[in-house]
């Protein structure tokens, strides 16, 4: 049995999760700007389908990405050096969280990003804690990602592409992005083959925990837009 959350923006202990299904916390509460970044700062995010209760998870492993150690591999290199795109931050987070929406997932019949989900990130958009990064192919939007900034940790939601490689592009510039924020991590959530074959690794929540201790606190924080072309050159070293 889980609890259910009250009303004030409060957790249990995440050493509390459920083993099976991995990581299931609590149910109920909101998904307020408070709540979510009080969540956050814990490791701990919503997930849930339509028709279902609100559910917070916290996994153990938890699967992070280090933003130097994104993986490139040859192709992906190829079309960063050809540079045929256009990388923008935040300029398009609407558009970007409803393809991710919209992209079809193995194993999936549904979405969890449902109009409650996709209010709620875009009022966090607004706060300067959401953030999205986009690539541009021909002048069309063809991949990109979403997630939450606190302090020096990106919480990744999603990602979608519509062309080869695109979403891949957009990760790259983001790792890059943070890397010269100073950020510690990429928080990853659940773990699957496509983030290991880019550089993601699983690691014991309690090592994550301890990471958000160092790199998530408020006194990094500095919400507000990320400049659109803040990435412009962000791979002459790879070329």
């Amino acid at each position: 049995m889980i609890p259910w959350l009250p009303p004030d923006p409060v957790f249990p202990p995440v050493t509390t999760a459920l083993a099976e299904p991995n990581g299931l916390l609590a149910a109920g509460g909101d998904l307020s700007p408070g709540r979510l970044i009080a969540a956050y700062r814990l490791g701990i995010f919503p997930w849930y389908a339509a028709g279902e209760p609100m559910l917070w998870w916290s996994p153990d492993p938890r699967m992070v990405l280090f933003p130097t150690e994104f993986r490139i591999s040859r192709s992906l290199r190829r079309t960063l050096h050809r540079g045929d795109y256009e990388v923008r931050l935040d300029t398009a987070f609407d558009a970007v969280v409803a393809a991710c929406a919209g992209t079809p997932r193995d194993g999936q019949a549904g979405t969890w990003i449902t109009p409650e989900m996709q209010a709620a990130y875009g009022r966090l958009h607004e706060l300067g804690h959401a953030h999205c990064v986009a690539a541009w192919i021909d002048g069309k939007l063809a991949g990109g990602l979403y997630g939450v900034a606190l302090g020096r940790v990106f919480y990744g939601e999603s990602m979608f592409t519509r062309r080869t490689d695109a979403s891949k592009i957009a990760l790259a510039h983001l790792c890059e992005h943070l890397r010269r924020l100073e950020f510690g991590i990429i928080d990853c959530q659940m773990e699957t083959a496509h983030l290991a074959s880019l550089g993601a690794r699983p690691i014991p929540r309690s090592e994550f925990t301890t990471l958000l201790r160092r790199f998530a606190t408020a006194d990094f924080d500095s919400p507000g837009r990320w400049r659109a072309d803040a990435v412009a050159d962000a791979f002459r070293i790879h070329r």
